[in-house]
């Protein structure tokens, strides 16, 4: 599993021109999920994005979580982050889990990270063609594998 983690001060969902989420401050997800995942690394990895600690406080720009700060989460499924690009110049997609066990694993990361945080998270609609806005906020972006993925 891996997350393509975006630090955002506004961040928005669109599919066929009908506004689906919008977040103020926080972070964008892109949430992609491998054949070989499982629910025990939806909720290791929620917990890490829900306290990586990315917002500024008065001492350090980078010291406070998404949590500390109330910040908004929006969660997109994105299956091109488990591709296998490591030859030719056409990712393959063997790698990345079918819809019926990505689905599955999607909703548990959005249920594991509501958890942690106490409240929703918007979200964008599995396996939709979806048009993504964001400011990036730095910008400050980060890639984070769950420990047993690939």
């Amino acid at each position: 599993m891996r997350a393509v983690v975006q630090r955002v001060t506004s961040a928005a969902v669109t599919i066929a021109d009908e506004p689906i989420a919008r977040i103020g401050p926080g972070l964008l997800v892109l949430l992609g999920v491998a054949r070989d995942d499982d629910p025990s690394l939806a909720e290791v990895l929620a917990s890490k994005v829900a306290g990586l600690r990315i917002f500024a406080d008065e001492h350090k720009p980078m010291n406070r979580s998404v949590a500390d700060v109330g910040g908004a989460v929006l969660i997109v499924s994105q299956f091109t982050l488990a591709a296998d690009t490591r030859k030719g110049m056409r990712p393959g997609f063997s790698t990345a889990a079918p819809p019926e066990i990505a689905e599955p694993l999607y909703e548990a990361f959005i249920e594991a990270i509501e958890t942690v945080l106490e409240r929703p998270v918007g979200r964008g609609r599995f396996g939709a063609d979806m048009q993504i806005a964001l400011v990036n906020d730095g910008p400050v972006t980060f890639v984070l594998d769950a420990p047993a993925s690939r």
